[in-house]
């Protein structure tokens, strides 16, 4: 095999797999995770089920494939606010937007994430882990851009604790129907905070504050 015809393969199998999440994410957005199948996935692409078989072996495979790829999204908006000129005080609301963009990468976060992990191989768990670095990274990046002040020691302090918070944004600011009336049943108010409004709370409480502030 030649090149050519190697990156001509490469290039033909990146389309499908490309293919294939795009089924999953479109239908991700009417159905749970639970109830989405190979099948109807499959149904959803242009190519046969069994075709899938031959790119991810379970539906967590896909998912975790989509994972990755809301990851590296969202990478790529932390890198360009690391690269914008920007009051420090309006960095916690820059971050806010960044993540009010990815609700999808919000939901999978909220997802069990075990389950996910245990129906997968390795290498397609390791790309995820990878994708989730390059976030990490990116976001490290963000916060001595714009975050100067701030000692490694606080630095990494932060990066710690924020992303088990990412965790908690979808569920407590995407409520169910069903979810609202047994809250209302409970005597419990929602709280009626957006993704964003409460990402920005939580990001200003978890920074310290800059010491060039009085």
């Amino acid at each position: 095999m030649d090149d050519n015809t190697g990156q001509r393969i490469r290039q033909h199998r990146s389309v499908r797999q490309e293919e294939i999440i795009a089924a999953a994410a479109r239908l991700y957005e009417e159905k749970n995770f639970k109830d989405i199948t190979i099948s109807q996935i499959g149904e959803a692409t242009s190519f046969t089920r069994t075709s899938i078989y031959h790119y991810f072996q379970t539906k967590e495979e896909i998912f975790l494939a989509l994972f990755a790829k809301e990851y590296d999204l969202w990478r790529d908006d932390l890198i360009s606010l690391a690269q914008r000129q920007r009051k420090e005080q309006d960095f916690a609301a820059a971050l806010a937007t960044t993540l009010a963009r990815r609700p999808r990468l919000l939901k999978l976060l909220s997802m069990n994430l075990y389950d996910m992990e245990e129906h997968s191989r390795i290498e397609k768990l390791v790309e995820l882990k990878k994708a989730y670095g390059r976030s990490v990274q990116a976001l490290e990046q963000c916060l001595r851009r714009h975050r100067p002040d701030l000692p490694e020691k606080e630095r990494r302090g932060f990066l710690t604790v924020f992303f088990p918070f990412m965790y908690g944004l979808y569920p407590y600011t995407v409520l169910t129907k069903k979810q609202i009336e047994a809250m209302a049943q409970a005597g419990i108010e929602p709280q009626g905070y957006s993704i964003e409004a409460l990402a920005r709370e939580g990001i200003c409480r978890l920074l310290p504050e800059s010491k060039s502030v009085k």
